[in-house]
């Protein structure tokens, strides 16, 4: 490999399956012997472990890498309610601010690598504070975005308008994840529908079967890093 990978991970709303699917990227790199690293650079919604605030999405991210960072690099801004995070950030009397967290992440990617992906929170318009949104982020940070779609009723719409946003913002939407876990009504009708509309290659599906996670995610990795 001779040029580190680095993407954002972005969904179409809350719960759509960026951690797991964030987690099985940088597992997929670590049994490729790539150095890899996740960022969860927000996180709202935590519990207090040995006195401390841990948040369950960016501790996944630590168990999946093999790049050691301290808790604090890997997730700067941790909040307790599991709630969107200008609001969280509000109830604790804090700010959040995308110039600080832009400085925190590129400050955890001086850390030589391979892969890193830098997980979002919530989906792409989450708000941070009264002025700037988690799509700020991704625009300071300059990464490529992947999009992992929920499938469930609704999820063209809310896949399509994601996908024009990001573009509309001007970062590369390097392609699109179907997560599968709780299956549709005419699920597969819905993938081919979005894979003849969406801007972006159809990266892969995230099954939830421990008999091909591990093949899905290796196959998706693949992909990213150009093998034929």
């Amino acid at each position: 490999m001779t040029r580190k990978k680095q993407y954002f991970i972005t969904g179409t709303d809350t719960d759509a399956g960026k951690t797991y699917f964030s987690s099985g990227l940088l597992a997929a790199g670590v049994r490729r012997q790539l150095k890899s690293i996740g960022l969860k650079p927000v996180a709202a919604g935590a519990d207090y472990e040995n006195g401390v605030l841990r948040n369950d999405d960016a501790l996944a991210l630590m168990a999946s890498s093999n790049t050691l960072l301290p808790y604090e690099q890997v997730n700067p801004v941790v909040l307790r309610a599991p709630v969107s995070p200008h609001i969280a950030a509000k109830q604790e009397n804090k700010i959040i601010r995308v110039a600080q967290l832009t400085g925190y992440v590129k400050g955890a990617l001086i850390t030589p690598h391979d892969l890193a992906v830098v997980e979002g929170a919530g989906g792409w318009r989450v708000p941070l504070n009264d002025r700037e949104m988690m799509s700020d982020l991704a625009l300071s940070l300059s990464l490529p975005v992947i999009l992992v779609v929920n499938m469930k009723l609704g999820c063209i719409n809310h896949a399509m308008l994601t996908a024009e946003s990001i573009l509309r913002d001007g970062l590369p939407l390097v392609g699109w994840i179907a997560n599968g876990k709780d299956k549709m009504l005419c699920y597969e009708e819905n993938i081919q529908t979005l894979i003849r509309g969406m801007p972006a290659p159809f990266l892969g599906e995230l099954s939830y079967s421990d008999e091909h996670n591990a093949s899905e995610f290796d196959v998706i990795l693949a992909k990213l890093l150009g093998d034929n």
